[in-house]
């Protein structure tokens, strides 16, 4: 299909230069197109698959903790195509026209090439994908197959697991990479080594593999918002996974990872499922480890898994059972890292002299290090380890060879009584791991979330053999079933907490959030960003409710009180206080009517992009807005994160734009705010802003 878009922007590019006729529609077409080619470009270098669900779940989540300048290649190769995509723009400005008299069909030729071209090109294709992964389906038939384990352990044992970032089995192929895992291959000699074991859709990235691995589920974002992971309170409520289970049966559960746990929502999964200790990267820095055992992802892996070491020994000491999970990070994509243990760690090869291929080296001892030490410990017969790939390797370095092999996860057990061999995890997913370490702790259970022991000589039905039956058309059942995990099935009443956070089912979310119900009741989607224009956008056929400070709904609202609107098909509408709020209330109880159109919905626009420590005081505040609504709006200033407003305004600017709003301070506060309430469609640009002291009246 490569040579059909190529081909198709060639014919773009001469229809676009053979008449001016609507010059500047063609050459804003044909820029937008090129931009968005350019945009998947990037996307498809970083996730190796162009845009799928882990590009929708890390625009989503935290991205605090990523290693950007890594990527810093890349960044530049999108900048260049950017730029180049921008040329046709200079097309109407600088080409002398010559009148055709086919101008009108010149443009439609240009119009069917550019509808054409989008169809032949990857951005089609994802699409398709995206939208057969994400729609609504019914998941009843495959909720039956979801299992929780009940049995108690009979007899605990230790578990280390050990994830190598990107660290899959094809590395061990010594036809294709002799001498390069040597340690490695002789740890998967003495243990049950898993074979043939793929990333199922939702299980392709960190997170999901260990969302996929630990619970046995592929990893989605809740209904109808991807964008706005890091303001849901609880990562998948809902779902029992490994850490939940072991900490009933009286484990501690225990991670140690180099890498800053906010980044995609990672120490959020691991505190919401059992783990006792999640140190990351905050946490080595307290330690104070010399600077150069940091790359840009976190600390490296030779200090990373020498204090795993000391936690083993610590908890084996304690004599409570335990499960120490770590991450390695050195061998991410695209170049890898070298920490100091390694700094002359070479891999001679006959595909020169690749950095990856010295970090899969270095970590090769590292882990295999770790691992002896464990066993030669005292304790080293009461532990199984786990050795596992967390997912398949990322485009990097080596991707050319990487394309040519059949891929594979590495997942390794090793321990006393685990006999030697490999096993071949035929129509078997990561989303199996769990269940097959629970099957080798306790032989009656075999299964977690959906996942399935890869010891079970015959199977039942599972989200693995889903993959690979007709094509995966049955997945989405799966994935649209651990969905619903991020809020569980009690829906239907919303109340505000304590923490101001807006309880949904099992889920607390930080408003405003905007709710869809549809026909039936049942939760149709949650809208975390842009809630004021999803709100007009809304099926008129839903009901909404919309939580929010009083202000986005009614005028003069001062106190900073939460309020909750609802309307419904019938055009029944209700606005619920804070103290009713507080209580809860059912959406679906009934509504008082109203006449005219759906009102529409202001929100928060924040002038100041942080808080600032003002004194207690009268205070004129200026700005100048270059740009401004047509109509007043409200200006307000808030403390205390936004809760408490200090003082509010109805304002109109003047013609040049100015904007002055008195008030007084009774005591100082740390986080003074700005913000103005508007809908959607109105936008206020600030040129300069002030906040000066009044000369009289001032105590500060």
């Amino acid at each position: 299909m490569l040579w059909i878009l190529l081909l198709s922007l060639l014919l773009l590019t001469w229809l676009l230069l053979a008449s001016g006729r609507w010059a500047w529609w063609k050459a804003s077409l044909m820029s937008l197109l090129l931009l968005t080619l350019s945009t998947w470009w990037l996307i498809n270098k970083l996730s190796g698959d162009g845009l799928n669900a882990a590009t929708l779940y890390h625009l989503g989540a935290d991205m605090e903790g990523a290693g950007v300048s890594d990527f810093k290649g890349y960044i530049a190769g999108f900048i260049a195509l950017a730029l180049l995509s921008l040329l046709p723009l200079l097309a109407p400005r600088i080409k002398r026209w010559h009148h055709t008299a086919h101008g009108r069909g010149v443009f439609a030729g240009f119009l069917a090439m550019w509808v054409l071209a989008i169809g032949v090109s990857p951005l089609y294709r994802d699409g398709q994908r995206l939208y057969q992964q994400m729609r609504p389906v019914d998941y009843s038939m495959v909720a039956p197959e979801y299992r929780v384990p009940q049995q108690p352990l009979r007899k605990p044992r230790n578990i280390v697991w050990i994830y190598g970032e990107s660290l899959e089995r094809t590395y061990l192929d010594e036809a294709t990479f002799p001498g390069l895992m040597p340690n490695l291959s002789r740890l998967a000699g003495q243990a049950l080594d898993v074979r043939g074991l793929v990333s199922a859709e939702g299980g392709g990235w960190t997170i999901a593999g260990l969302v996929s691995s630990m619970c046995g589920v592929p990893l989605t974002t809740a209904q109808g918002d991807e964008n706005s992971m890091d303001r849901m309170g609880s990562f998948l409520p809902e779902a029992v996974c490994l850490g939940d289970y072991l900490k009933q049966q009286g484990y501690t559960n225990h991670y140690m990872g180099g890498a800053n746990g906010l980044f995609a929502g990672k120490g959020q999964f691991l505190a919401t499922h059992g783990f006792d200790a999640v140190d990351d990267l905050a946490w080595f820095k307290q330690q104070k480890i010399a600077r150069s055992h940091f790359s840009t992802w976190g600390v490296h892996d030779d200090v990373l898994l020498d204090k795993a070491y000391d936690r083993f020994m610590q908890l084996s000491k304690a004599g409570q059972p335990f499960m120490l999970t770590t991450l390695t990070m050195d061998t991410h994509h695209p170049a890898g890292h070298l920490p100091v243990a390694c700094k002359r760690t070479r891999y001679a090869s006959d595909y020169g002299d690749i950095g990856l291929l010295n970090a899969l080296k270095c970590t090769d001892g590292l882990i295999s290090k770790l691992v002896d030490r464990i066993q030669a410990s005292p304790y080293g017969d009461d532990t199984l380890i786990v050795i596992a790939s967390d997912h398949l390797a990322m485009p990097n370095d080596l991707s050319h060879i990487l394309a040519k092999q059949k891929r594979e996860n590495m997942l390794l057990f090793l321990g006393k009584d685990i006999a030697p061999r490999q096993l071949d995890a035929q129509h078997g997913s990561t989303l199996d791991s769990g269940a097959t370490l629970l099957s080798l702790i306790e032989p009656e259970i075999g299964e977690i979330g959906f996942g399935r022991s890869l010891l079970q000589p015959e199977r039942p039905a599972s989200a693995s053999a889903a993959v690979f039956r007709d094509d995966g058309r049955d997945f989405p059942r799966y994935l649209a079933f651990s969905r619903s995990l991020w809020l569980g099935d009690k829906t239907r009443q919303l109340r505000i907490d304590e923490e101001n956070q807006v309880v949904i089912g099992l889920q607390h979310v930080q408003p405003p959030v905007l709710l869809e119900y549809d026909k039936q009741w049942d939760l149709k989607s949650v809208y975390l960003e842009n809630t004021s224009k999803q709100f007009d956008l809304a099926d008129p056929d839903n009901t909404l409710a919309y939580v929010d400070r009083c202000t986005a709904f009614e005028d003069g609202s001062a106190d900073g009180d939460w309020c909750a609107m609802l309307v419904n098909r019938d055009k029944g509408i209700k606005l619920y206080r804070d103290d009713q709020l507080r209580e809860g209330f059912a959406v679906d109880a009934p509504l008082d009517p109203f006449n005219g159109p759906r009102p529409s919905i202001r929100q928060a626009h924040m002038i100041t992009q942080k808080g600032r420590r003002t004194r207690a005081g009268q205070y004129m505040l200026q700005f100048v807005a270059k740009q401004s609504p047509d109509r007043g709006f409200w200006i307000e200033a808030v403390s205390s994160k936004r809760k408490v407003v200090v003082a509010q305004q109805w304002v109109q600017p003047d013609a040049e734009g100015r904007i002055s709003v008195p008030f007084g301070l009774d005591h100082e506060v740390d986080d003074l705010e700005i913000r103005a309430w508007l809908n959607h469609a109105e936008k206020l640009a600030v040129d300069n802003f002030a906040l000066i002291p009044s000369r009289r009246g001032n105590r500060g």
